[in-house]
């Protein structure tokens, strides 16, 4: 009789599986009926430019978003995170280019929406993520036990490193004749140098962009809030605490470091394939991760929506800044050092959007609207 008072309570605390199972689903749902409205209704809308200013944004809302689960989550500095992103960006070129000369003879896109050529792009993307993955973890085993300015030092040489070596690649790319009679593990060697990657098909497209988007957005709004989670942000709050409460914390940082290098291959897949870009090892050096170091910190350490609102500041700024683009650099720093003394948590610190009281008020009144 016991037992079945207990199981009867178990019952009625348990919830609805229905609600429940509406409730994990609905954000999937609603992302990804936005990222197909951007695609079929607001991109032929606004045309190619704010199309393209568009899939920026997305693209640098991943690279700080992953960065966050470093630096935001577990509290380390990496300033290299634009290694990673050359490391997916190449990686995924070379399975479209060689691959559509291998598959089709041609390098350029093959069929329409979800055709093959788009396929192939996909699981580019894939694989680009899977290759800054692995080099994440073999970069973060040994260098994640280091802290604070020893691994900022460590992560910026890595991505020094990264930029160097593709610079001295070969210039002169494997043509489909030359592709049928050389070993695979040859084409990294031919590459495009300093010149650039040039030649790769435009698969990069809102929906892309944006269901990448929304998978980034997922796992880290998900992580923040599990128990893995938790365990992230205590190695931020106080590492030797953490330590003592038996958290495994060099490698909690290691699975940090090796999601957000996945995250940021991604990005850098995407940023290769997109309309009028040619794959230079220039633009994936210091700068622009020195870029992304900004839009983490600006957003605030440990917020998802602070980063990714940064983001869509920091790539619309330089649209707005375009007559004086010289002094973009100077308005980047100045922005960071007021915030840093105006409110150096960032603009949400570790909370999110939803969290401030205003919104709080707004959501509230709309619930009691209806």
């Amino acid at each position: 009789m016991a037992s079945a008072s207990l199981q009867e309570r178990a019952r009625a605390l348990t919830p609805p599986a229905l609600p429940t199972l509406v409730r994990a689903w609905l954000p999937v749902l609603v992302l990804g009926g936005l990222t197909l409205l951007l695609h079929f209704v607001v991109g032929p809308a606004v045309g190619p430019y704010y199309s393209k200013l568009l899939m920026d944004i997305g693209i640098n809302v991943i690279l700080a978003v992953s960065l966050n689960i470093v630096n935001g989550f577990t509290g380390q500095f990496s300033i290299g995170h634009a290694g990673f992103m050359a490391v997916g960006g190449y990686t995924a070129g070379m399975v479209t280019y060689y691959g559509g000369l291998s598959l089709w003879g041609s390098s350029l896109p093959q069929g329409g929406f979800l055709g093959p050529g788009e396929l192939l792009f996909a699981l580019s993307c894939l694989l680009g993520g899977l290759a800054a993955a692995g080099l994440g973890y073999i970069v973060g085993l040994p260098s994640l036990r280091l802290r604070g300015d020893y691994l900022a030092l460590v992560t910026l040489g890595f991505g020094e490193i990264v930029r160097v070596l593709v610079q001295q690649t070969d210039d002169v790319l494997f043509s489909a004749e030359e592709l049928a009679a050389v070993p695979v593990w040859t084409l990294p060697t031919k590459v495009g140098g300093a010149l650039g990657f040039t030649g790769l098909p435009f698969y990069t497209s809102l929906f892309w962009v944006y269901l990448f988007v929304s998978l980034t957005l997922l796992v880290a709004f998900r992580l923040k809030a599990s128990s893995h989670g938790r365990a992230y942000l205590s190695v931020r709050e106080d590492e030797i605490a953490a330590e003592a409460m038996g958290i495994p914390t060099t490698r909690i940082k290691v699975r940090a470091f090796v999601l957000a290098a996945a995250f940021a291959g991604i990005a850098g897949a995407l940023f290769a394939h997109e309309v009028g870009t040619t794959l230079n090892p220039r633009e994936l050096g210091f700068q622009k991760s020195f870029e992304a170091v900004i839009m983490v910190v600006l957003g605030g350490m440990g917020s998802i929506s602070g980063a990714g609102l940064a983001a869509v500041v920091i790539t619309l700024l330089p649209e707005a800044l375009r007559s004086v683009a010289d002094y973009r650099m100077v308005v980047y720093a100045l922005a960071l050092v007021v915030m840093m003394l105006v409110r150096p948590q960032g603009l949400l610190g570790l909370h999110e959007l939803w969290d401030l009281p205003l919104v709080r008020r707004l959501l509230r009144r709309g619930g009691g609207a209806r």
